[in-house]
C-alpha cells in the first residue's frame, strides 16, 4: 500500500485526510497519466460526494482531458459506462461500505477492470512529485453529463431470460444501488417491493449485507413470501441474499451456488475466489468440470486471475462477484438479476442451497 492507495483505492475520513484539494490532485495525477482522453466519473450517495467529484473532475479538466459525469451511480454502472463510451478510464467517488464519514476515489481502466497496483503506485509518484500536466485556456478538457441507466438495463435484458415473473424483496441499503437495482428487476417482469432505496447519505443500515445488518429484509421477506431478497453496499458492487424462508446465505454458499450455475450456463472451466475462501467450493463445482484457482484478496487480483485463466466466473466469499459474460467489474445489481435467473432454472433458493457442503474451518 501507497500514502493515498490501498487495497481498494483511496479511502479516508472526509476532510480528515481526504479533502478536496487531495481530490483535485488526483484528478490532475490521472489525468497526467492518461496525457489525453476521457474519463467517466460517477459518485455514491454519500454527503461528501458532490465536493469530491467536482474537484477530482477539475483536476482532470485542468490537464486536457475530457470528462463524462455520470453523477449519482453504482460502482457497476460506472464500469459500463466506460465501455460504453469507450473511455480510457473512469472513478468513483464511494467508499463501498465504510461508514458515511468516510469516503474514496477509486480508479477503473477501459476494460471495466480496477485500477493495479501497479497503476496506483504511478499515480501516487506523480502525485509526490507534485509536477503535474496543465494546458492553455483553449485545450481545458470538455466536460458533459450522461445517463446509461438506459442502456445497462436494455443490455442486462439481453443477457438474463426469465419464464416467469417472481416476488423479490430489493434492499438497496440508501446507497447508488438505489437509483437501478428495483428498476431492473421490475423490467424483468418481477414483482419488487423496496427497502433503503431512496438515495441518502446517512444510511438506515450498517452498509456491508450481512446477516446482521439484513434483518429488517429478512423479515420483509418472509411476512411477503417472496421469492427472494436481494441487498447491496454503498455502491452496489457487493450483494447479500435472503432466501425464500427469511434466512440469510452465507457468502460461501451463495459463492459455491453461482459458481456451479455460471458453469452450467457457460460450460466448464476455471473459477476464481481468493485465498480466504473455503473448500466447499471446490468439491461442489468438480462434478460440473470446474476447477478453482485463488489469488490474494481484492477484485482487481480476481478480475486479473480471470483474465489470466479465461476464467467463466470470479468471487469473493464477501459478497463481490465478477461476471465476465458482463463487465469486470465487480457488479452487485447483476448479480442480482443473475440469482433470479438461477432460481428461475434450478429451484427455491432455499432448496438448492441445501446441497451446498459446509465445512468447519
Amino acid at each position: 500500500m501507497g500514502k493515498y492507495f490501498g487495497t481498494s483505492g483511496i479511502r479516508e475520513v472526509v476532510n480528515e485526510r481526504l479533502t478536496p484539494d487531495l481530490a483535485l490532485k488526483v484528478g490532475k495525477a490521472l489525468g497526467t497519466y492518461l496525457g489525453e482522453g476521457k474519463v467517466v466519473v460517477g459518485k455514491d450517495t454519500r454527503t461528501s460526494g458532490e465536493m469530491l467529484k467536482n474537484a477530482l473532475i477539475s483536476g482532470l479538466l485542468s490537464t486536457g482531458v475530457d470528462v463524462i459525469d455520470i453523477d449519482l451511480s453504482p460502482t457497476p454502472l460506472t464500469g459500463f459506462a466506460i465501455k460504453l463510451y469507450e473511455a480510457d478510464a473512469g472513478v468513483t467517488i464511494t467508499a463501498s461500505h465504510n461508514p458515511p464519514e468516510y469516503n474514496g476515489i477509486k480508479v477503473w481502466q477501459p476494460n471495466g477492470m480496477a485500477y493495479t497496483s501497479e497503476m496506483e503506485n504511478e499515480l501516487e509518484r506523480i502525485l509526490e512529485k507534485g509536477k503535474f500536466q496543465q494546458v492553455s485556456w483553449n485545450d481545458i478538457g470538455e466536460l458533459t453529463r450522461a445517463d446509461p441507466k438506459k442502456e445497462y438495463i436494455k443490455k442486462a435484458l439481453e443477457m438474463i431470460e426469465l419464464s416467469k415473473g417472481y416476488k423479490v424483496v430489493v434492499d438497496c441499503g440508501n446507497g447508488a444501488g438505489s437509483i437501478l437495482s428495483p428498476y431492473l428487476q421490475r423490467e424483468l417482469g418481477n414483482k419488487v417491493v423496496s427497502l433503503n432505496s431512496h438515495p441518502s447519505g446517512f444510511f438506515v443500515r450498517e452498509l456491508e449485507p450481512n446477516a446482521k445488518s439484513l434483518l429488517a429484509l429478512s423479515k420483509a421477506v418472509k411476512s411477503l413470501g417472496a421469492d427472494v431478497g436481494i441487498a447491496h453496499d454503498g455502491d452496489a458492487d457487493r450483494i447479500g441474499v435472503i432466501d425464500d424462508q427469511g434466512n440469510f446465505v452465507e457468502y460461501e454458499v451463495m459463492l459455491s451456488l453461482i459458481s456451479s450455475y455460471m458453469l452450467r450456463k457457460f460450460g466448464k472451466g476455471k473459477i476464481i475466489t481468493t485465498v480466504d475462501a473455503g473448500f466447499a467450493l471446490d468439491d461442489y463445482i468438480k462434478p460440473l468440470g470446474g476447477e478453482v484457482a485463488r489469488v490474494k484478496v481484492g477484485d482487481v487480483a480476481v478480475a486479473e486471475g480471470i483474465v489470466r485463466e479465461n476464467a467463466v466466473f470470479g468471487g469473493e466469499p464477501s459478497g463481490t462477484w465478477i461476471i465476465p459474460q458482463w463487465n469486470l467489474t465487480p457488479d452487485g445489481i447483476f448479480a442480482g438479476v443473475l440469482v433470479l435467473e438461477m432460481i428461475d432454472k434450478l429451484g427455491p433458493l432455499s432448496e438448492i442451497a441445501k446441497g451446498v457442503p459446509r465445512y468447519v474451518t
